[in-house]
């Protein structure tokens, strides 16, 4: 009877996600926002009744999809893509990650949560969406403009220390503690086991895929890559620390192979799938009452993500010496939050530190944030000129704007005509 209940759960899971991401591709709305929604629609929580029975084997296929997102980012992750972006990339990833996570917990105070809630919450606002902005940019043919690639090097930079974030809370919410001595200790121990799995890894795993590859088999090589991957994630487990940490990282070994190409194309259909119930299981999450009753938190921490990344990402990219265009299009491209937001509101309610309205006003803020992006993306160039073109007009004195041009008067009384 468990195996029909799970295979009856699974059936209505992919039935409806794929009826609700087929109208929102139809409405030209992020698929991943539509998981989400389908994830409601058949929740515990929407009346009139909840179409999900096993939600325990749910939420264990909803944590391979993290394994297998993050996996996916690691394969992503190259130094010499992040050395092509270098100074915008960690000066705008730092800034960032600083003022969001100032931000988050200011605001948990002002709205009277716990010191753990405010943390989390900053952690949550700190980290924005690759799936979502690669997607946006996708949509909108962008991926290949200059300041799409600063975005991907933000990015990468935001995955590193959004893994060193999620280690720095699992360690302070046993501990219960924030003493700076943990902090940097905690830091340091993440950082040289990064750094030694990682040469040790790039020494290793590289060989061991070139031999496999060489039965031109892709059943063979996918088999090994999983069973790399779910190993891999064992050990860091077993060293205490997170098993994202080391889907990330095994990933990111993975990525220096030369059968890197191969690797993705098999391993996307299973990260799609996975990524898919991950999503879906957040959507089943979501009571709308507390939506209703944190509605105006709600609000504010969306502004608070809007402009506190569009303020710091924008700088951040200004100062490492980018045009005023550019650092604009960067700050409004990674204005939202998405997966790794929700990675870290789960693993608050998987380590019972949060209280449960955190997870649903994440969610909320993401979709809503979300749906915002495309549209930021685009206002960003018409904003950019206008706000150019009124510093130029004042700059010059001029009094008045007329006809199909600019025509208008400087402070020393002729007359000039600026056409675009």
């Amino acid at each position: 009877m468990h195996a029909i209940s799970f295979i009856q759960d699974l059936a209505i899971i992919m039935l409806v996600a794929g009826v609700v991401t087929v109208l929102f591709h139809r409405l030209k709305q992020p698929v991943v926002l539509g998981y989400i929604a389908a994830g409601f629609i058949i929740g515990p929580h929407t009346p009139p009744f909840g179409l999900i029975h096993d939600e325990d084997t749910i939420k264990i296929l909803a944590e391979l999809g993290v394994i297998f997102l993050m996996f996916c980012l690691g394969l992503e992750f190259s130094l010499r893509k992040l050395f092509k972006v270098g100074a915008t990339a960690f000066i705008a990833a730092f800034l960032e990650i600083m003022l969001m996570i100032w931000i988050g917990y200011e605001v948990g105070q002002i709205f009277g949560w716990s010191t753990m809630d405010s943390l989390f919450l900053g952690a949550i606002l700190a980290i924005s969406s690759t799936t979502i902005i690669v997607k946006a940019l996708n949509d909108l043919k962008m991926k290949n403009q200059r300041f799409a690639q600063l975005i991907f090097g933000v990015l990468i930079v935001e995955d590193i220390l959004g893994i060193g974030i999620i280690a720095l809370l699992s360690g302070m919410a046993v501990s219960g503690t924030v003493s700076s001595g943990e902090v940097f200790a905690t830091v340091g121990k993440l950082s040289l086991f990064m750094i030694v799995a990682l040469v040790i890894g790039i020494l290793l795993v590289p060989r061991v895929l070139a031999y496999v590859a060489k039965f031109e088999s892709n059943e063979m090589l996918l088999i090994t890559v999983l069973g790399l991957c779910f190993g891999f994630c064992l050990l860091v487990v077993r060293l205490e620390y997170s098993m994202v940490l080391g889907a990330f990282l095994i990933g990111a070994i993975m990525a220096e192979s030369r059968q890197l190409v191969k690797i993705e194309h098999l391993i996307e259909p299973i990260r799609d799938m996975f990524s898919a119930i991950f999503f879906v299981a957040i959507g089943l999450l979501i009571d709308p009452k507390i939506v209703l009753d944190y509605a105006w938190p709600i609000a504010v921490i969306t502004v608070a993500v809007v402009l506190g990344k569009m303020l710091s990402c924008g700088v951040g990219a200004f100062i490492a010496g980018n045009d005023g265009k550019t650092s604009l299009r960067v700050g409004m491209g990674l204005s939202q939050i998405g997966e790794f937001s929700f990675i870290i509101a789960a693993l608050g309610m998987t380590l019972q530190v949060t209280s449960d309205f955190l997870y649903p006003v994440a969610v909320a803020v993401s979709a809503i944030t979300t749906l915002l992006t495309p549209y930021l993306i685009r206002a960003a160039d018409p904003l950019s000129t206008r706000s150019r073109g009124s510093c130029l007009r004042a700059r010059l004195g001029f009094s008045a704007c007329t006809g199909n041009g600019c025509a208008a008067f400087s402070r020393r009384g002729r007359a000039r005509c600026w056409r675009r």
